[in-house]
C-alpha cells in the first residue's frame, strides 16, 4: 500500500461510481468507504476491486462498501478534497469527548490551544530571557531595541483571540477568516481604549459594560461557538445570489456587539465579585484570602476573570504602595511551572517532554504559564491541579505573613526583589517554596507518566509483562490505568507518515496479542462479514462477548478512534498493527450503545480500556455481537497463530505472532 496515490485512488472510485452526481452521501468506517450511490447500475464494481489499494467492494445495508483498510481516512480525506460531499477533517475519526462537564471542557480549551503551543512556548521564552536581560541590567526596556523585543515576546500573549480564532473555528466548523474579523474588533485599539473610559458607554441604546480582552481566552471562544450556528442558519435560509458575502456581514454585525454586551459584562462582574471577596477576605483570614488567591489564580486566568483583580491590585499599588493581592501569586504560577518540570522529567512521551521544557523555564523565569496550563498540565489534569494544590498551600503561607509586591511584576523568579520588602519575606520564601515542592513532588509521583510506546522488558523475567502486550511465563498481563492523550500534532503527524509510508518493518520477535474482552473465539471463516471471513484485512479471530467493557489487545498508539467508537486501530513499538472491530456492521448504529475510552493519538497498555459497549442494545437493534481482532499488516510478519475455538478470558493470549 505504501505506493498508492491516494489522491488518484479517491478520483478513480469516484469516476467508477458513476461520478459526484450519483453519489447521495459519502462516509467511512474504520476499514470501508462506504456510499449511498442513487444509481448502483452506473457504477463499475469489477473496475473498483481492480483498482490498487482497493481490496474489494461490497454492497450491503444499501451501501456500496469499498474496503480499503487502514488507509480509509486517507482515501476519504481525498474524496472530500474532490467533492463536497466529505469533510477531510482529521477529528472526524475521534470520538466526542467523553466525561463530566469539567472533563469535556478540558478537552476542548487542550485542542483548541495545541495548534499554538509552540508559538506561546517560543514566545514566553523570549519574555523570560529580556525580563533576565532587563534584570541584570544588560537591556534598556524604554529603549528601541528593547521595545522592538518586547513586541516580538508579548505579540501572542496580545492578539490570543486571533490565534484562537482560527484554532476555535476549525474545531466548531466556521468560517476562519470571519472568526479572525470578530477577534480583531475584540483587541481594536478604540475597543482597547473604551475600558477607561469613565462615563457610560451604550451600544444602541443600551448599557454596555467593557473589559478588555487582549490575551483573553473565553470570549473568543464563546464567540466562535456561538458563530458556527449562526454561519449554518445563514447559510441554510439566505438565497444563493446574496450568500457568499451576507453570511460573513451579518455574522459580524451581529457577533462582535452580542460578545461585547453579553461575555465581557458577565465576564466583569464575576471578576469584580472575586475581587470584592478576596480582598474582605484579606481584611479577616489573610491565610484563607491566600489559599484562594494562590489556588485558584491560574484558574481565575483560565476564564478571564484575573481582569477584573488586576485593577484592584493596581490601586492598592497606587494608593498604599503595594499589593497585598499579589502575595500569593508567586506561589500560584511557581506551583504550575513546578508540576509542569516534574511532567517533563516523568514523561516518556518526547512531544510533551519537547513542550513541558521551555514551557517550564517560562514560567519560572517569566511567570508566564499558558504554555504550561495549555500545552502539559491541563491536557494532563493531574498536574494541573497538583499545581493548584501548592499554590493553595504556599499562598496560604505567604499571605499569613503579609506578603505583598511594591510593583506590579510578573509573579517568577525574577520578579522576586518586587516582593522583598513586604510583611514577612521569609514567609514569602517559604511559601513559594513549599508550592513548588508540593506541586512538583505530588505530580512526580502520582501523575500520569505517558509512554513514548510500549516499554520493552525483560523477556527473562518471569511474570514480567513486556513490550506488545508478551505474556511472559503464561502471566496475563493485568489492566492498567489509561494513559492521557498524547500531543494532538503528533499524533496527527503520526498518522500522516503512516498513511503515506504504509506498515513499518516490525521489529523480529515473539509478540502475544491478548483478548481484548472474555468470550468465545471463533476463526474468522466464521464470521459473517465476507471481507472479514475471507482474510482480506489480515489473519485474526473473532469473539462472541460476554461482557460489554473492550480492552487494549497490544501495547502501543492508538492510531485510528471511529468516532462512533466501534473501532480501533492500534500500532505497537514493534510494528504490529491490530484492528479491534466491535460487533460486525455496527457503525449503522451512529455511535448509540458505545462509550469510547480512548482517542486517537494516545498510548496505551495492553488491558487498558477502549471502549464500553451496550451488548443488549446492539443485539436488540439487529446487529452481531461478535468483536474482531485482527492484525491488519500480516503480511509484513512471518506469522500469526489466532487460537480458536476455545473460551478466552479478558488478558488471555489470543494470537502469537512472529515478527
Amino acid at each position: 500500500m505504501a505506493t498508492v496515490d491516494y489522491r488518484s485512488l479517491a478520483g478513480d472510485i469516484l469516476e467508477q461510481v458513476g461520478g459526484e452526481a450519483n453519489i447521495a452521501s459519502a462516509t467511512h468506517c474504520a476499514t470501508r468507504l462506504r456510499l449511498r450511490l442513487r444509481d448502483e447500475s452506473k457504477a463499475n464494481t469489477d473496475a473498483v476491486e481492480k483498482l490498487p489499494g482497493v481490496i474489494t467492494v461490497m454492497k450491503a445495508g444499501g451501501q456500496y462498501q469499498v474496503v480499503i483498510g487502514d488507509n480509509v481516512p486517507t482515501v476519504y480525506a481525498e474524496l472530500g478534497k474532490l467533492t463536497k460531499l466529505a469533510d477531510a477533517s482529521v477529528e472526524d475519526q475521534e470520538p466526542a469527548p467523553q466525561g463530566n462537564l469539567l472533563n469535556r471542557f478540558i478537552d476542548l480549551i487542550s485542542s483548541i490551544f495545541s495548534p499554538i503551543l509552540w508559538p506561546l512556548a517560543g514566545a514566553g521564552l523570549l519574555k523570560a530571557f529580556l525580563s533576565l536581560a532587563t534584570q541584570l541590567g544588560w537591556l534598556d526596556p524604554v529603549s528601541s531595541t528593547g521595545v522592538v523585543l518586547a513586541a516580538a515576546a508579548d505579540s501572542v500573549f496580545y492578539f490570543l483571540p486571533l490565534f484562537l480564532a482560527i484554532t476555535a473555528a476549525k474545531r466548531f466548523k466556521s468560517n476562519q477568516f470571519t472568526s479572525m474579523a470578530i477577534a480583531g474588533a475584540l483587541v481594536y485599539p478604540s475597543i482597547v481604549a473604551m475600558t477607561a473610559a469613565t462615563e457610560p458607554l451604550t451600544f444602541a441604546g443600551i448599557p454596555m459594560v467593557m473589559m478588555n480582552y487582549t490575551s483573553s481566552v473565553i470570549p473568543i471562544i464563546v464567540a466562535v461557538w456561538l458563530q458556527g450556528y449562526l454561519e449554518r442558519f445563514l447559510l441554510r435560509v439566505l438565497p444563493a445570489a446574496i450568500r457568499n458575502f451576507s453570511t460573513p456581514l451579518l455574522t459580524i454585525v451581529v457577533m462582535v456587539p452580542l460578545i461585547l454586551l453579553t461575555v465581557g459584562p458577565v465576564t466583569t462582574f464575576a471578576a469584580q465579585g472575586l475581587s470584592n471577596g478576596i480582598t474582605a477576605a484579606f481584611t479577616f483570614a489573610p491565610w484563607l484570602a491566600g489559599a484562594v488567591m494562590g489556588g485558584f489564580w491560574q484558574v481565575f486566568v483560565l476564564f478571564g476573570l484575573h481582569w477584573g483583580l488586576i485593577p484592584g491590585m493596581l490601586n492598592e499599588i497606587s494608593t498604599q504602595g503595594y499589593s497585598l493581592l499579589m502575595g500569593p501569586l508567586l506561589a500560584a504560577v511557581l506551583g504550575q511551572a513546578a508540576a509542569t518540570l516534574a511532567v517533563m522529567i516523568r514523561t516518556r512521551n518526547k512531544a510533551r517532554r519537547a513542550v513541558a521544557g521551555p514551557a517550564a523555564l517560562s514560567g519560572f523565569l517569566a511567570g508566564v504559564t499558558e504554555p504550561a496550563i495549555y500545552g502539559v498540565n491541563l491536557p494532563l489534569k493531574k498536574p494541573f491541579y497538583f499545581g493548584i494544590a501548592g499554590g493553595v498551600v504556599g499562598g496560604a503561607i505567604a499571605a499569613a505573613g503579609g506578603s505583598g509586591a511594591t510593583s506590579f511584576v510578573f509573579p517568577s523568579l525574577l520578579g522576586l526583589p518586587a516582593f522583598s520588602t513586604v510583611g514577612n519575606f521569609g514567609l514569602q520564601l517559604l511559601g513559594t517554596a513549599a508550592a513548588i515542592i508540593l506541586a512538583f513532588t505530588l505530580t512526580f509521583f502520582f501523575g500520569p507518566r505517558e509512554l513514548e510506546a510500549a516499554e520493552a522488558a525483560d523477556a527473562g523475567t518471569p511474570g514480567t509483562p513486556a513490550a506488545d502486550g508478551v505474556q511472559v511465563a503464561g502471566v496475563a498481563q493485568g489492566t492498567s490505568t489509561a494513559l492521557e492523550t498524547s500531543a494532538a500534532t503528533e499524533a496527527s503527524a503520526a498518522t500522516e507518515a503512516s498513511a503515506a509510508q504504509g506498515a513499518n518493518p516490525a521489529t523480529p520477535g515473539t509478540v502475544s496479542v491478548v483478548a481484548p474482552v472474555a468470550g468465545r473465539a471463533v476463526a474468522l471463516s466464521e464470521v459473517q462479514d465476507k471481507v472479514f471471513a475471507s482474510g482480506a484485512m489480515g489473519k485474526g479471530l473473532g469473539i462472541v462477548p460476554t461482557d460489554g467493557r473492550i480492552y487494549a489487545p497490544i501495547s502501543g498508539t492508538i492510531k485510528a478512534a471511529m468516532k462512533t467508537g466501534h473501532a480501533y486501530g492500534i500500532k505497537s513499538e514493534s510494528g504490529v498493527e491490530v484492528l479491534v472491530h466491535i460487533g460486525i456492521d455496527t457503525v449503522q448504529l451512529e455511535g448509540r450503545g458505545f462509550e469510547a475510552a480512548v482517542t486517537r493519538g494516545q498510548q496505551v497498555r495492553a488491558g487498558d480500556l477502549l471502549a464500553v459497549v451496550d451488548l443488549d442494545l446492539v443485539s436488540a437493534a439487529g446487529y452481531d455481537t461478535t468483536t474482531l481482532v485482527m492484525v491488519t499488516n500480516t503480511a509484513a510478519l512471518n506469522s500469526v497463530e489466532p487460537r480458536t475455538g476455545v473460551d478466552l478470558a479478558q488478558g488471555d493470549p489470543a494470537i502469537t505472532i512472529q515478527v
